[in-house]
């Protein structure tokens, strides 16, 4: 019998019980208000409820669920803030803090940050504690830091660029809720929304019925840095016992302050004094693009520009920490002066302030009308301006390649391959209508005119007699849904043609290109990657399988399929990823005369070349391919037992498969050894033994039928369904009755 039992990686939280309803309250789905992720609550009949955590989309690949977290809640504060030039002070209002363990830093430069904790400043201004939130005034800084406290777990840090002219800043902490719950509800007739808490009847999630859930507020500011820091402290910290986070009033605390000590690298920009030399300098530094920032109407333009750079210098010195870090340096500014008029003008430039991002050979990939202050958390290397600018640039520079009537076979294989190696996006077009955030070039291509170059591109090197290692990795990429085409097409696609060509070059380079690709991936100043040819190949054709599902040409895509890994097989190249689809794919078609003929045949030749040996058991054979296993297998990861337990249920599926189709019945005396196989590396399971003793009736030995089929219903236990259970009972009785 086969084996439903399936193991999963993904769990869903999925609650369901008894809910009486109130008055006001209708049945229905419901969202909740908190800030970042949602949590779903829904009413349904029968007096059930149902509690859905969620985040964002998923996919299926393979046989794993992927899930891709839309949402991040990284700024668990909310800042706003009010400009007066004439302030002396800045006013920190900090709304309702309650019992958080709270601090604030303030930073002027790169001057050490001074720390205070709320409550303490709580207990100066407000010693009776007559209200909620906490008001009180510090000079103003350069920068404000905001710290969540963790006890035992990370504490959050945030840090946020003040503006120059701040003289007010309102502080909202805004609770990300998913948690254990353990809760209750009541409706709130005033807002209409209905609050669920915990027992302890502290911070409520509001729902609101989802047909009346508003469109959610953008966050006004966002920190320039974030991180995730475990016993956050700074000099001169209280220290807190982790019984019960308090200190005894007569112990001494001593802070070694040195080990706090930030070391900084001296990292320093070159700022050029032309526009021209900007650009020059900029097209020798291959990774980093230039900001022009045209501020003419500013008369303190130059004051703020120096004020960008030694604050920016600053933040990337303390980033590299003791030594220079090139992946941090993204970006090399230049203030635009008046003999700039000219190249503006060219370039249709006309407002001011307005941001410019140029690649290395001077062109224009980017605008946002804005100064380099209001920008500047932008522009560090973990923001996804730079990644956005480099698909940018790749594009522009693809599209003039494939337009180039002089183009070599070289540059375009080059052109595919470095658009092939960019990161994927998200949000592929959706562009913001804000005049302040960046716009971008258009960068559309023609998809018909790429696929058709690209084809021409295969076609050409069919007879390639050493292969191209850059069409190699653009190949791979490009059939496992992650090249050129998904800079353009949002859906995974079916393979094509040229696919199939694609990968009838590797299969034909195999050899060569295994012996070749670690000395490809270590190119100096280059970032590849090309992994073993079989699993990559194996992969691709799996992940085709799910895609072509619900595809028209889905019947015709499958020959090819199989074709594919008839040829890596007959090459000898069939590794244990291969065999898996591939009997996938082959178990799920019948032959023409309605036997599974093909399926079996290529079964017995796997069984017998890979699962049986004359001086090995069946588990020392198992345990000498595990170990054997490419390192990015699937099951390399899972380990040993979950390839164990993959290779008994093939084996019994195979024989299941004789067992149900009279069309099938050639085979029983292999599939009597496929079964017993299955039963020597998982004993005593009794769909194994229920598959066993049926085999055995078909081939008249009635017996040794009767008695496997007695163990399968002695080992039957509560994991086993029901209804299977009665089937294998009845199938003994049947046999002992003689009515099988």
């Amino acid at each position: 019998m086969r084996n439903f039992i399936w193991s999963f990686s993904i769990f869903f939280c999925l609650i369901f019980t008894s809910f009486s309803q109130t008055k006001g309250i209708e049945k229905g789905t419901y969202i909740s208000t908190n800030k970042g992720q949602k949590i779903k609550l829904n009413l349904l009949d029968n007096n059930k409820y149902e509690l859905v955590f969620y985040s964002g989309d998923y996919k299926i690949k393979g046989d794993s669920l992927l899930f891709f977290q839309t949402e991040k809640t990284e700024n668990s504060f909310n800042l706003t803030f009010k400009n007066d030039k004439k302030a002396k002070k800045v006013k920190i209002k900090f709304l309702d803090p309650s019992y958080y363990s709270f601090y604030i830093g303030t930073q002027s430069g790169s001057e050490p940050v001074q720390y205070q904790k709320i409550s303490d400043i709580k207990a100066k201004v407000d010693p009776d504690w007559a209200t909620v939130d906490v008001d009180f005034e510090i000079d103003r800084p350069d920068y404000l830091y905001l710290i969540d406290e963790g006890f035992e777990k990370e504490s959050k840090i945030f840090k946020y660029a003040l503006p120059k002219d701040v003289s007010e800043v309102t502080i909202k902490y805004e609770l990300d809720a998913l948690g254990d719950l353990n809760i209750s509800g009541f409706f709130d007739k005033k807002t209409n929304e209905l609050m669920i808490t915990e027992q302890t009847g502290k911070n409520p999630i509001a729902f609101l019925n989802e047909k009346d859930t508003p469109p959610a507020a953008a966050v006004k500011v966002k920190p320039i840095e974030s991180q995730n820091v475990l016993n956050w402290t700074y000099p001169g910290k209280e220290a807190v016992a982790k019984d019960n986070y308090e200190v005894a009033a007569d112990s001494t605390v001593v802070v070694d302050s040195a080990a706090y000590a930030v070391k900084g690298f001296d990292f320093k920009f070159k700022i050029e004094d032309n526009l021209k030399s900007a650009i020059a300098s900029n097209k020798n530094d291959k990774t980093k693009f230039l900001v022009v920032s045209v501020d003419s109407k500013n008369v303190s333009a130059q004051s703020d520009f120096d004020t960008f750079i030694k604050d920016h210098e600053s933040q990337m010195g303390d980033t590299m920490y003791d030594v220079y870090h090139p992946e941090y340096d993204l970006f090399n500014y230049y203030l635009a002066t008046a003999d700039d008029k000219k190249w503006l003008k060219t370039n249709k430039i006309t407002d001011s302030p307005v941001l410019l991002v140029l690649n290395n050979n001077g062109s224009i990939l980017a605008t946002a009308k804005s100064n380099l202050l209001d920008k500047r958390y932008q522009f560090y290397y973990y923001d996804e301006l730079y990644k956005k600018l480099q698909r940018t640039d790749g594009l522009i520079s693809f599209n003039k390649t494939l337009k180039n009537k002089k183009a070599t076979d070289t540059d375009l294989i080059l052109a595919f391959n470095k658009v092939a190696l960019l990161e994927i996006p998200y949000d592929y077009d959706t562009t913001d209508e804000n005049d302040a955030e960046f716009k971008f070039v258009n960068t559309a291509v023609d998809k018909k005119e790429v696929a058709q170059i690209w084809k021409k591109l295969i076609e050409a090197h069919q007879k390639d007699k050493t292969p191209n290692m850059y069409l190699v990795e653009t190949i791979l990429r490009e059939i496992k849904n992650q090249g050129f085409s998904k800079q353009f097409l949002k859906d995974d696609r079916v393979l094509n043609d040229t696919d199939f060509l694609s990968i009838d070059y590797l299969i034909k380079h195999y050899d060569a290109i295994d012996a070749g690709r670690q000395a490809f991936t270590s190119i100096e100043s280059e970032t590849h990657s090309v992994g073993a040819l079989n699993t990559e190949i194996a992969n691709a054709l799996q992940q085709n399988r799910y895609i072509s599902e619900n595809e028209v040409s889905g019947e015709s895509n499958q020959s090819k399929v199989i074709s594919v890994y008839k040829k890596l097989i007959a090459a000898g190249k069939g590794s244990f990823e291969c065999y898996q689809n591939y009997f996938t794919y082959l178990a799920e078609a019948e032959d023409k005369d309605g036997s599974n003929t093909s399926y079996l045949k290529e079964f017995s030749i796997y069984f017998n070349a890979n699962l049986v040996t004359d001086n090995e058991s069946p588990i020392e054979r198992l345990d000498n391919m595990f170990t054997s296993l490419d390192s990015s297998s699937t099951y390399s990861y899972d380990g040993w037992s979950s390839f164990k337990e993959y290779h008994s249920n093939l084996c019994n599926s195979a024989a299941w498969t004789v067992v149900l189709k009279p069309a099938n019945s050639s085979f029983i005396k292999s599939a009597i050894i496929w079964s017993e196989y299955s039963l020597a590396v998982t004993k005593n399971n009794p769909y194994y033994l229920d598959t066993l003793a049926q085999l055995y009736y078909k081939d008249g030995q009635k017996e040794k039928a009767i008695a496997t089929q007695t163990l399968a219903v002695k080992y039957l236990t509560s994991d086993v369904e029901e209804e299977t259970a009665i089937e294998i009972r009845e199938t003994l009785s049947k046999m002992q009755n003689g009515t099988y």
